[in-house]
């Protein structure tokens, strides 16, 4: 089997055939093909080439962890987001013990940048500004996705917000 140009899906040499792997919970469709680092979490595990919102990414076997290059990242959350309003969830609060872990950089080795995600879902994301990429944890991208709107809480505070669920919005 090999990939079939920027596709989702995977191309038999020998009888034609065509094969789109399944979606895990997080929407990502492991393409199996060896990627080009190391994940930054299981160290020894080499990422493999996946598919999420059409995509490419690479994708740990082991834990299931996302590297993104940046640019990527909030393409698939855009697209993700308008694919999954309806599942709309409350936010997890976020777990200050996650902002301890160190991860190196598959790319450089050098220590990735660990900080809450500003946007929506309430994620810890590690990021390396060298390398232009993000790691997510799994169901960390889905939990971004499903996470309601935020909105101004008060207009004499720009940094107070509060969560909009879609039950909540007076437009629908």
């Amino acid at each position: 089997m090999s990939l079939l140009n920027d596709k989702p899906m995977l191309l038999c040499e020998y009888c034609n055939s065509v094969y789109i792997p399944p979606e895990n919970l997080d929407g990502v469709r492991v393409l199996g093909e060896p990627g080009e680092a190391h994940c930054p979490v299981c160290k020894d595990v080499l990422l493999v080439l996946a598919s999420l919102e059409d995509i490419r990414l690479q994708h740990c076997p082991r834990c299931q962890g996302l590297l993104f290059k940046v640019g990527s990242f909030q393409s698939a959350m855009r697209k993700g987001r308008l694919r999954f309003m309806e599942y709309q969830s409350r936010p997890t609060p976020l777990n200050p013990d996650e902002l301890q872990r160190k991860l190196d950089c598959p790319y450089c080795s050098k220590p990735m940048d660990t900080h809450p995600y500003g946007g929506p879902g309430n994620i810890v994301i590690d990021n390396c500004p060298r390398c232009w990429v993000n790691w997510l944890d799994y169901k960390e991208f889905r939990r971004v996705i499903t996470a309601p709107e935020r909105v101004r809480a008060r207009d004499d505070d720009p940094l107070a917000w509060i969560p909009l669920l879609k039950e909540d919005r007076l437009d629908d």
